[in-house]
């Protein structure tokens, strides 16, 4: 009888680190998934309150305005007290359009880390290699 080999072929080694790169490059999917997912509800939620704030507050600035109007027709014309409140309503219309929009370039839905961690094991890949 031979004795046994305790060494290593090296198409067991090759197998091995294609076994180890696969879970590498597995776990850093994972991660990008992880990291798109996370910035993708931030962005449905900063969404869905904007649209919140939008239907609310119309139904209350509806009668708010029309009643500011009304308040205005005392002293004016009418249709002065109306047009003073739409110029009104469409300021306030344009600074919640930048609030929304500021909230929506907040949320990141790229996935840095994994980005980086995959450029980070490329890089040592390429050292060893």
């Amino acid at each position: 009888m031979a004795p046994e080999s305790t060494e290593r072929t090296i198409g067991q080694l090759v197998a091995d680190a294609t076994h180890d790169v696969q879970g590498i490059v597995k776990g850093e999917i994972a991660l990008a998934k992880a990291e798109v997912a996370q910035g993708a509800k931030k962005v449905g939620v900063g969404a869905g309150l904007l649209a919140g704030a939008a239907f609310v507050g119309l139904l209350g600035l509806v009668f708010l305005f029309h009643t500011l109007a009304q308040v205005l027709a005392i002293w004016l014309p009418l249709w002065a007290g109306y047009l003073i409140v739409t110029v009104l309503m469409f300021v306030v219309a344009g600074v919640l359009a930048l609030l929304g929009k500021n909230a929506l370039q907040k949320a990141k839905p790229a996935p840095e880390k994994a980005i980086a961690q995959g450029k980070e094991t490329v890089a040592a890949l390429k050292h060893r290699g």
